[in-house]
């Protein structure tokens, strides 16, 4: 049985090396250069969209949620406990040159998260409660006439959340472990949590996930930023780090044992796919939820959840660790605990520690709120509304059993199951760019959508 257990990690650590590399990066390669890079040339005008309207009500309906409720849904899912732990990981295997590519990867790879977004608008459906529902099953279905893979994307993600919630779940219990919290007090108040939320529907988890996640996100960035600013002499050798190690190796130095280039694009690629969900279509299961007047306008907030996932959070846990310099004291093997020692380095053991531990409770907690939905509607593409309420027990159940370190069987099959996923997802993506390419055409060439295009077709 061990034997059969070594075969299946041997072989989701080559999965997830250069093959799914090259399936996520590559693809959003080719979505980039089809979109003509507009991720870039109107960044100012999506930032206006996005950041300049967070609050706006705009679009909210009985029937529906609004975009901003629709993108801090995704968010929860897409900012977690990776962006805290995962950064200094990156650079302690990669150099501070990998922070650099991770930059590269989340800008290219938001052409995808926007594609995404845009063809679960298009072919989103209303079901039998009269409520939106979407995602790569829907536009794998009826976009790319293959019910084959709209199911097995569905299959496969209802599965891949049963131990996906389960190890959050680990995360969390460890987390409050700090906190002399017992795991099976931790694991059954998670639960309730979870299932008080979830059983409210789309709307009760937008409700609270529009508080929860600027709060948690804003409580980790301010912290970061003290941190920061206490070590503020060095800030601009720190983004020198970055740029110089980007294209030359990094030297060993104290613990650091030092990185190739090709270490750099490595981890940094590896972070920039992890961090934003780019790729994974599950960004467009919460956005097909909400009210707009066009795909593109919705899918903008894909770019916004890279921004704030990617080059803000992970940024700011990357300065975190140059700032202070720990990278180069800390054991590659106790690295995920750098941010944490940083913060206890200015703030003191209590604050400090406070704040990352309060941080990863609540990225982990709102992850798996939404992952919770993300899974029942899978179920109810697949099987229909009243088994979708069987598979959020299952869930529940797991989560439980996380607290206590059951499923770690499952565990070794997350990443081949989570490739599964993906693949046809790319597959959906790339083939169907060109109904991409027309919906941003549509909504840039037209003055209602977009002011300046009187002025651009001059």
């Amino acid at each position: 049985m061990q034997t059969f257990i070594d075969s299946i990690v041997s072989f989701s650590n080559w999965l997830w090396g250069i093959p799914m590399m090259l399936i996520l990066v590559g693809g959003s390669l080719i979505m980039s250069f089809s979109l003509g890079f507009f991720q870039i040339r109107y960044f100012p005008f999506i930032m206006s969209e996005t950041f300049g309207k967070m609050f706006s009500k705009e679009g909210k309906e009985k029937d529906g949620i609004s975009p901003f409720q629709a993108v801090t849904a995704a968010l929860a899912s897409t900012v977690g406990a990776s962006n805290i732990v995962g950064v200094p990981i990156a650079i302690v295997f990669g150099g501070p040159g990998a922070v650099f590519w991770m930059w590269i990867v989340a800008l290219i790879g938001s052409a995808t998260k926007f594609s995404e977004i845009v063809l679960g608008i298009k072919y989103r459906e209303k079901n039998e409660l009269g409520e939106y529902v979407g995602g790569p099953m829907y536009y794998l279905k009826k976009g790319l006439n293959s019910n084959f893979l709209g199911r097995l994307f569905a299959f496969c993600l209802m599965i891949e959340i049963i131990p996906s919630v389960a190890t959050q779940t680990a995360s969390a219990v460890q987390t409050a472990g700090t906190l002399n919290i017992s795991n099976q007090l931790a694991g059954i108040v998670i639960a309730l949590l979870v299932g008080i939320v979830v059983y409210g529907g789309i709307k009760r988890i937008t409700q609270i996930t529009e508080k929860l996640v600027p709060f948690m996100a804003l409580l980790y960035v301010i912290g970061s930023l003290i941190v920061v600013l206490f070590n503020a002499k060095n800030i601009f050798p720190a983004f020198g780090l970055i740029f110089k190690h980007a294209f030359t190796p990094a030297a060993a130095k104290g613990g650091f044992l030092g990185a190739s280039v090709a270490h750099a694009i490595r981890w940094g690629t590896a972070r920039g796919v992890y961090s934003n969900e780019a790729g994974m279509g599950t960004a467009p299961i919460a956005h097909c939820s909400a009210n707009t007047d066009h795909p593109v306008r919705q899918a903008m907030w894909g770019i916004f959840e890279v921004v704030v996932s990617t080059l803000i959070i992970c940024t700011m846990t990357a300065l975190l660790v140059l700032t202070t310099g720990l990278h180069e004291v800390i054991p590659a093997k106790e690295a995920a605990s750098i941010p944490a020692r940083a913060f206890q380095q200015v703030l003191g053991n209590t604050l400090g520690g406070g704040i990352v531990t309060l941080s990863m409770f609540l990225f982990v907690l709102s992850t798996i709120i939404v992952l919770v939905f993300y899974g029942e509607k899978q179920a109810e593409y697949l099987f229909g509304v009243k088994t979708s309420k069987i598979m959020r027990l299952v869930y529940l159940v797991a989560i439980f059993l996380g607290a206590y370190g059951g499923l770690e069987f499952l565990y070794n099959f997350l990443d081949i199951l989570l490739a599964t996923v993906v693949i046809p997802n790319m597959i959906g993506v790339v083939f169907l760019r060109n109904e991409v390419k027309d919906l941003k055409n549509d909504f840039f060439n037209n003055p209602e959508y977009y002011p300046s295009a009187k002025e651009e077709v001059k």
